[in-house]
């Protein structure tokens, strides 16, 4: 039986603040109660969900020609279909705005020599819009085309100015928007063509956001790249639940993983011979899919069955989820609360210290959802 923990959200909703700061939102009361199973949350996704009407609302500039289907499909070659149908659609559109740009960056130089725009690579934290820094605000409000992942909430991206024009280019597993590759692409035309380009990225865009590659594809074309950094999921969400990833006799060291590898890469699991230490806290990102045989090679290589974990879905927005549970009942725990990407796993000695696992016992795990 598990433990259900319902806890108010003490960041505070972004849109009612910015629309309605007259009639804020009371913080209900903690209390608690016990239920045989628990269901995911049936509430929209405060993310960009690849073929979701908010996502086509939002770059609806870039459809006058045509009309999208903002349909799912679960077909493999239906998906690459309505990819391709996608890119296709929004062809005309891109290369008006190209040439709008360009037309301006002429004028603007009075005959002399104008170089490219400047490419910023902006991180927006892991959900919650009040932890973004006051330099990523002026860039997304000062911005002429914003290309933003999946994981750039809906209330970020209503900071975009709105004359901006925004471009999905997300990725889920087993669907891209666009591929890496186009990706480069389109941040080298509009830079060369004048235009003040931002990438946002969820969380850091250097920290297993590919950011790197895309400064270094655009720096060898010559064009300027400036890094916001975002406060990582990793440090966000550990602190939204008070657990120190370092802590004096606890753990003298945080590593970071992904479950993910590049395609014929090396196998994730790979570390969890080195990674076993019960001094260091690990953080996964991306690893639901593998964190059952994480979890098993973990303990298999020394780290006690009984270390503490927690998974967290969604951190720090107002649909977060977060399931506590020891190593060796982890994974069955996870499935058993339904929880979906992202979720963030921390592993190590340091969980046991957020003051929210004394209410988990060796007997159940812990779930605990934020009520709006």
């Amino acid at each position: 039986m598990a433990l259900v923990q319902r806890i108010p959200n003490f960041t505070s909703n972004f849109r009612n603040w910015r629309t309605n700061s007259t009639n804020p939102v009371p913080i209900s009361s903690l209390h608690y109660k016990t239920q045989t199973t628990v269901s995911s949350s049936s509430s929209s996704s405060p993310f960009t969900e690849k073929h979701s009407v908010e996502r086509y609302q939002r770059d609806q500039w870039l459809y006058k020609a045509s009309t999208p289907s903002p349909s799912p499909s679960s077909n493999q070659e239906d998906e690459v279909f309505v990819r391709e149908n996608d890119i296709a659609s929004q062809l005309p559109e891109l290369k008006k705005l190209l040439e709008v740009l360009k037309e301006k960056r002429e004028k603007g130089c009075r005959g002399g020599d104008c170089g490219p725009g400047d490419v910023y690579l902006v991180g927006t934290g892991p959900g919650d819009p009040e932890l973004l820094t006051l330099k990523a605000v002026r860039v997304i409000q000062s911005a002429d085309l914003l290309l933003y992942d999946r994981l750039v909430s809906n209330d970020v991206l209503e900071l975009v100015a709105p004359d901006a024009r925004l471009l999905y280019v997300g990725k889920t597993a087993g669907y891209h928007s666009r591929t890496q590759e186009e990706i480069h692409e389109l941040l080298l035309s509009f830079a060369e063509a004048g235009a003040t380009v931002v990438r946002l990225k969820g969380g850091d865009p250097l920290v297993f956001g590919r950011g790197g590659e895309e400064m270094d594809f655009l720096q060898q074309q010559g064009i300027r790249v400036q890094v916001i950094p975002g406060i990582t999921a990793a440090s966000g969400i550990a602190a939204e639940l008070g657990i120190p990833l370092t802590h004096r006799g606890v753990a003298t060291s945080v590593r970071f993983l992904t479950g993910h590898s590049r395609k014929g890469g090396t196998d994730p699991l790979f570390v969890a011979e080195n990674a076993a230490d019960p001094d260091t806290t690990l953080v996964v990102y991306m690893g639901l899919g593998t964190l059952p045989s994480l979890a098993q090679k973990l303990m298999d290589h020394g780290l006690p069955c009984d270390m503490p974990a927690v998974a967290v879905e969604r951190g720090t927005t107002t649909l977060q989820r977060t399931v506590f549970a020891e190593l060796g009942d982890f994974a069955a725990e996870i499935q058993s609360a339904g929880l979906v990407s992202p979720t963030l796993i921390i592993i190590g000695k340091v969980v046991e210290l957020s003051p929210l696992w004394p209410h988990c016992t060796k007997e159940s795990s812990c779930l605990v959802e934020t009520t709006p």
